[in-house]
């Protein structure tokens, strides 16, 4: 069976997969001509981690990124970032009484993953929490707009999330939800670790299931006219929430 390889481009996110595991890219394509800038510097990295390159026309780049915004590199990774079910486990009880998780319902847009991956990087989180069906994956978008956090940031994927909440309430994890109709502001709740947020997707929400699941369910107070926030800014104004309620030292090291 052929090896899976899966797509990465833009500098950022390349840079941070060929300074955390170098020996899992197989390919790199640079934009031909003459290098300069970041493009240059990324060249001489790539040929110090003895990774193999080739230079590519920025037409070809544009159909090895399906037209994504690629910035003049693309390598091709072996393996997955995601983390099973057991790795998620294992993370979760080796973090005890300190440990923070974002938990997405069905976020289907790539670069909203990508980009509540980088806010849960920025805010000291442990790990993502997705549901195998309905979610979106760890596709190129996905990682250029995490800007190198599917490095840093475990992605858990999930075959159950109902089931995972229940498990991570029994493990001693308080599971707040947000929900528009909640009667409580967030800035009114009491937020500390052990927690898992959970966020639904726009316009769906959290689905019934998943909200009945939940210790907890909290609103982002809305001063103007629309009636919700795109996931990753409703997920920027709770983790910093979050953030800043949370005692100094409970942060990820």
């Amino acid at each position: 069976m052929a090896e899976r390889l899966q797509v990465v481009y833009g500098l950022h996110a390349v840079e941070t997969v060929v300074a955390r595991r170098p020996g899992d890219v197989r390919t790199a394509y640079l934009l031909s001509g003459k290098a300069s800038g970041r493009l240059k510097a990324m060249a001489e990295r790539l040929s110090a981690s003895g990774i193999a390159v080739e230079h590519a026309s920025r037409q070809e780049l544009d159909r090895l990124s399906a037209q994504g915004t690629h910035q003049g590199v693309v390598i091709e990774v072996s393996g997955t970032a995601e983390h099973s079910v057991a790795d998620f486990e294992t993370l979760v009880l080796e973090r005890g009484r300190a440990v923070r998780l974002l938990v997405l319902d069905q976020v289907e847009d790539p670069r909203n993953l990508g980009a509540c991956l980088r806010t849960a990087d920025a805010a000291g989180i442990d790990a993502v929490v997705v549901p195998k069906a309905h979610s979106a994956k760890l596709s190129g978008a996905a990682l250029k707009a995490a800007t190198g956090a599917a490095e840093t940031v475990p992605l858990a994927v999930v075959p159950n999330l109902a089931r995972a909440l229940a498990w991570l309430k029994e493990a001693g994890v308080w599971v707040v939800g947000t929900d528009s109709e909640a009667p409580q502001s967030l800035y009114a709740a009491r937020l500390a670790p052990p927690i898992a947020i959970v966020l639904g997707a726009e316009g769906k929400g959290l689905r019934r299931l998943t909200r009945e699941s939940c210790d907890e369910l909290v609103g982002i107070p809305m001063a103007g006219s629309v009636a919700s926030l795109n996931v990753s800014v409703a997920a920027g104004v709770v983790l910093f929430e979050l953030l800043r309620q949370s005692p100094s030292g409970q942060t990820k090291s």
